[in-house]
């Protein structure tokens, strides 16, 4: 079985920067910048489509143009996360959603983003790279539908943020596993 995570990247300052799939990654904090000052449904419905779309393109492009690099993924993971933490934060402050529903949304982010920091302290780890993994991208794809949702089904809201939870646990549980998994790797070559 394939294992993102024991997979080389290519080495991040040998390729261009402004690829394809990168210049996808940064559109996404242009949405974000412009998702407070967006007015109407339609237009922030349109924003987070297009977001959704830059994500999905970043990703495709990347492996079928084989311009996966350390920075991409990274980037791409930033502007995923300031995304959805930019939105979240309008609606939050426009009351669309409450304070439990945003950290329940969040959680996996903020669980991940400590995991990196944890994992970036330890010297055998560092070399580990970070990589998508399938319970994450169905994290994103809720929370994207979530954002949608707020807008047009607000009733659908609570279904949707439960089933974030219970992926947002099986999503830390993944990537803890494979970082357990690809320790004794990453241990021999430190």
């Amino acid at each position: 079985m394939r294992d993102p995570f024991r997979e080389p990247f290519r080495e991040p300052f040998r390729e261009p920067f402004l690829t394809l799939p990168n210049a996808a990654s940064l559109s996404r904090f242009a949405m974000a910048a412009a998702f407070p000052v967006a007015r109407g449904t339609d237009l922030r419905i349109a924003l987070i489509l297009a977001a959704s779309l830059s994500d999905l393109l970043d990703g495709w492009s990347a492996r079928r143009l084989h311009l996966v690099t350390r920075r991409g993924a990274m980037l791409d993971a930033i502007a995923d996360r300031t995304f959805v933490l930019v939105v979240l934060m309008v609606y939050l402050a426009r009351g669309e959603i409450t304070r439990a529903t945003y950290f329940i949304l969040l959680a996996r982010d903020l669980a991940t983003a400590i995991g990196y920091l944890v994992a970036r302290g330890v010297p055998w780890l560092r070399e580990i790279p970070f990589r998508a993994r399938w319970a994450g991208k169905v994290v994103t794809t809720l929370q994207l539908a979530t954002l949608v949702a707020v807008l047009v089904r607000p009733g659908a809201v609570p279904d949707l943020v439960g089933l974030i939870a219970a992926m947002s646990v099986v999503a830390i549980a993944d990537y803890t596993w494979a970082l357990w998994r690809a320790r004794p790797d990453a241990a021999r070559a430190a």
